[in-house]
């Protein structure tokens, strides 16, 4: 594959020059005079997340790792103001200079006391990276000084200077591995060529569909558009006005938005006469992103809570004087400036050592794949309403591209599934790609998400079991209606757990879902999923009620009354003891059923 390196930097001697000499013999041949491959079709069925069946194995490219924009520079956060609890972002739509250009590896950038929670500022404003400051982050402590090389604050009109312009080489305009799908090499290096040019109007326009069109362009032609302008224009100022706290444009779309009713602690129910109707009132619209009036305090706790290591704070540690008091704090909701931090500390408590190097990420994104088409689909339909990812190979698209991509190589058994793009990108609101990727690797080693992305699902329906078993326990006459329905869990649940919850609650909802996940585990999933049930189950038990109601119903977007009183439900319910107990006896019971063949049959 002929690397971004290349197109900036000739090579220098005859041995290099014949080392890139057989990519650049013939041009790929156009959509015209050949047919796309089948891996393009829609998916309809869960087993159509792995895309296309595997092709034999392909042969490395040439590494581009050297020269991929240095990742740790892609989310430039200027620290807000302790109470403030919104969204620093920045008011333009450019690239910098520095974005255009080779970087140094990480290893040759200065060390700082800047937490992780807190990456690199940047002399940059464009939307492109100051949208993924959304995402409030934690302060210093005051234990740790600042260290004197951080850069100066982002100013909010600064602009790019245009690049030093590079040689005319059309995108992918190379000839592929014999044993490498033509389709797959030219999505690759037009990633590989964007990351070096950067997209117009990332954050606020569409962008324009290059792979699936075949669409060649030279790097002058790129670079033209990218930096046709140095002007603030007001359609960037209208994106700013109309994004909310966390960078949505607009609320997900769903068929039916449901309030999700506060329900009295889970117990042991017995229907009584009543006509509820089948189905609730849907809601008009999802209510708008509020703020906690305990934002700050919580802030300030969680300062006092967490302690990381000195230089570099790669890592952010519970104080040991503090983990009474983590359970309780991580369901009151941890304040969105602190997330990253609390994140990355908790999948690396239950994970254990399970991270994959250090310089695994950038090794493998040069790599080809099986999935490369298929990912490339998938992409621009992931979290399309959100500002990072509007933008077609804009920043947030390339990142979750290289994401998935380099994912995809770490287990030959899961490959890639369309349940890891919600999964990815909402880690990358948070972290830089290689940091989403190590915690990828180690949701997939230390929580068992092996189990959930396998062929067959083999952890998704194990969950399912287990639900199915609580639903049965504690409300006998819900699964009855099931039963007499023929309602399986697996039509209406399967979203759940293959994207934990992403696009079926509110965004700060799956939040702080995602907090009690990092802590206790696959455990709370379910019981997320019975507090839907149960907080339905007058409705599922409507003596009009049918399949095609009781479905529409439990697949519904639904948005919690109260989310304080929802955590604290989970909360009581993952604090039953018999309840912990029997779940983790009903994992046991389902993998020997599988074992002995006797799984069939078993679940509705």
């Amino acid at each position: 594959m002929l690397s971004a390196q290349s197109l900036l930097h000739p090579p220098q001697n005859k041995q290099q020059a014949r080392a890139s000499s057989s990519t650049d013999q013939s041009s790929i041949p156009s959509r015209s005079t050949r047919e796309r491959s089948g891996s393009e079709a829609t998916l309809i069925t869960i087993y159509s997340m792995y895309g296309e069946e595997r092709r034999s194995s392909w042969a490395p490219t040439k590494d581009v790792s050297q020269v991929l924009i240095s990742q740790d520079s892609l989310h430039p956060h200027p620290s807000p103001s302790p109470d403030s609890g919104g969204t620093p972002i920045s008011t333009t739509g450019q690239l910098t200079d520095a974005d255009t250009h080779e970087r140094p590896p990480r290893a040759q950038l200065p060390n700082d006391s800047r937490p992780l929670s807190a990456p690199e500022p940047r002399d940059s404003t464009s939307l492109e990276y100051a949208i993924t400051s959304s995402l409030s982050l934690p302060t210093q402590s005051a234990s740790v000084p600042a260290s004197p090389t951080t850069p100066r604050p982002v100013l909010f009109l600064d602009k790019p200077t245009p690049p030093t312009p590079s040689p005319s080489t059309p995108i992918s305009n190379e000839q592929p591995l014999l044993t490498e799908d033509p389709d797959s090499s030219f999505i690759r290096n037009t990633y590989a060529q964007l990351d070096v040019c950067g997209v117009k109007g990332d954050g606020y326009e569409e962008g324009i569909e290059r792979t699936r069109a075949r669409l060649n362009a030279t790097m002058e032609q790129l670079r033209a558009s990218m930096f046709a302008t140095k002007e603030l224009t007001n359609k960037e100022i209208d994106v700013l006005r109309t994004v909310d706290r966390y960078g949505f444009f607009s609320t997900p779309s769903s068929d039916r938005l449901l309030l999700l009713p506060t329900s009295k602690p889970l117990s042991l129910y017995t229907p009584t006469a009543s006509t509820v109707p089948p189905t609730p009132s849907p809601l008009p619209r999802v209510p708008p992103v509020s703020v906690s009036p305990k934002e700050s305090s919580r802030i300030s706790k969680w300062d006092r809570m967490l302690e990381a290591p000195a230089p570099n704070r790669d890592l952010w540690t519970l104080k040991a004087s503090k983990e009474d008091k983590l359970r309780e704090r991580i369901y009151k909701g941890v304040p969105d400036r602190w997330r990253r931090a609390v994140w990355a500390m908790l999948i690396s408590r239950k994970a254990g050592n399970r991270a994959p190097p250090p310089d695994k990420y950038q090794e493998l994104i040069d790599k080809p794949s099986d999935y490369d088409i298929q990912i490339d689909l998938d992409v621009p339909r992931t979290i399309s309403g959100h500002v990072m990812f509007r933008t077609r190979y804009g920043l947030g698209q390339r990142s979750l591209f290289h994401v998935l991509h380099s994912f995809s190589l770490k287990c030959e058994d899961c490959g890639y599934c369309q349940g890891m793009g919600p999964i990815a990108a909402t880690l990358l609101f948070y972290m830089e790609p290689e940091r989403t990727y190590t915690s990828l690797c180690q949701l997939h080693d230390g929580f068992n998400m092996h189990t959930i992305f396998q062929p067959g699902f083999p952890g998704l329906l194990e969950s399912i079991y287990v639900q199915e078993k609580v639903t049965q326990r504690m409300m006998p006459g819900v699964y009855a209606a099931f039963q007499k329905h023929m309602i399986s869990t697996t039509s209406y649940a399967t979203k759940w757990y293959i994207t934990l919850f992403a696009n079926s609650v509110p965004f700060q909802t799956q939040l702080r879902l995602w907090d009690a996940f990092f802590l206790e585990g696959r455990d709370v999933l379910v019981v997320m999923a019975v507090a839907i049930v149960w907080a339905f189950k007058d409705h599922l038990l409507s003596k009009t009620a049918s399949f095609e109601s009781i479905l529409s119903l439990l697949s519904s977007f639904f948005v919690p009354e109260d989310e304080d009183a929802l955590f604290r439900w989970i909360s009581k319910a993952m604090e039953d003891k018999k309840l912990k107990a029997d779940m983790v006896r009903w994992r046991s019971e389902w993998t020997e059923l599988v074992s002995q063949g006797k799984d069939a049959g078993v679940l509705l």
